[in-house]
């Protein structure tokens, strides 16, 4: 904005306690805000991006302390009954993933995500509301919990659902399940998220998801909208024992991945060799020329991650062009 406005921006990051990263990124944001003055936003605008900030910034807040635990987010219609299998499903589910220490996070109304946060307990749930013009009301297994926020905007509850996740749980929807189903189908292809297990899960006597990846093989997959290997994002199950057994076989070794500069790194539990030379040998068609997998440790630019430290990585010069097989190099990692 120059130099004059930087020094007094700077100064006020500082007086209020910035440093480092933090304090330059935080900086940039006020810039940002302060261009607002001089341009032709109508006052709508400026709500939208008052608010968007607001949310966010609470959600961060909201989420911070459990930073460290695992997370799967349960999607499904608000308009399942408790007499419906896919409830009692739900909250079954929601129940063993919470024994394996994971916490759960539901969009806070009735149905599905009722009986999500009823399995899960109140301790370990999470509830993302969002406002409507017919006030959705928080189900009563989150209602006036610290982990309760409400949202004005879909894009930014989306966004949170999406960061905090370590898995999804699908069960039977109207608009909005699919809406999210799609969304995290669309981030894990293009690489716009980190890579997690996805399980649709529907009553063995009530078809649902599998008439739904009908459409998705005759439509898309036929029409080449799709690759075969897009199919393995997810798994559609009909036993809550093999949707919770999904979950926990993606992070049976598999930690974590990142791009570091220009390599994309996985975190493991376990390494070694001969995982380097199977991953050489089955996914040399995502390296770049040249590339090729290697066992390190953590880099400099990780030494703040304490948590992450002592694992080993899988480091690569990834090709950035089919993440279908990232999820299957995840696979394969995790066999070892």
């Amino acid at each position: 904005m120059g130099g004059k406005f930087d020094r007094i921006i700077e100064d006020l990051v500082r007086d209020f306690g910035g440093e480092g990263e933090r304090a330059l990124l935080i900086q940039e944001m006020i810039a940002t805000a302060l261009r607002f003055v001089n341009e032709k936003n109508d006052r709508g605008e400026l709500k939208i991006v008052n608010t968007a900030l607001r949310e966010l910034r609470y959600a961060f807040k909201i989420f911070s302390p459990y930073r460290h635990a695992k997370k799967v987010c349960v999607f499904g219609s608000a308009r399942t009954p408790t007499r419906a299998p896919e409830y009692r499903m739900a909250k079954q589910f929601a129940e063993e993933i919470a024994r394996e220490g994971f916490m759960v996070i539901t969009g806070a109304a009735s149905g599905i995500m009722e009986a999500a946060n009823a399995g899960a307990g109140r301790e370990r749930s999470f509830g993302l509301n969002i406002r409507l013009p017919h006030e959705q009301e928080p189900n009563p297994y989150i209602i006036r919990d610290d982990k309760l926020m409400t949202f004005k905007y879909f894009f930014t509850r989306k966004l949170i659902f999406v960061k905090e996740a370590n898995a999804i749980a699908l069960f039977p929807g109207g608009f909005g399940t699919h809406d999210e189903s799609f969304e995290a189908l669309t981030l894990i292809q293009t690489g716009k998220t980190n890579p997690f297990p996805i399980v649709m899960v529907e009553h063995p006597g009530r078809p649902y998801w599998k008439p739904w990846l009908d459409f998705i093989k005759k439509q898309l997959l036929k029409h080449h909208y799709i690759s075969p290997q897009d199919l393995g994002f997810f798994r559609i199950v009909t036993r809550i024992e093999d949707a919770v057994g999904e979950i926990k076989r993606f992070y049976r070794n598999y930690h974590s991945s990142r791009f570091v500069g220009n390599l994309f790194v996985v975190r493991v539990h376990r390494a070694s060799a001969g995982l380097a030379k199977v991953l050489n040998k089955e996914f040399k068609d995502i390296l770049r020329p040249k590339g090729r997998f290697e066992i390190i440790g953590a880099f400099p630019e990780e030494h703040h991650e304490k948590e992450t430290l002592h694992l080993p990585r899988i480091a690569f010069h990834f090709n950035r062009k089919n993440y279908a097989r990232i999820r299957e190099l995840i696979d394969t990692v995790n066999e070892y």
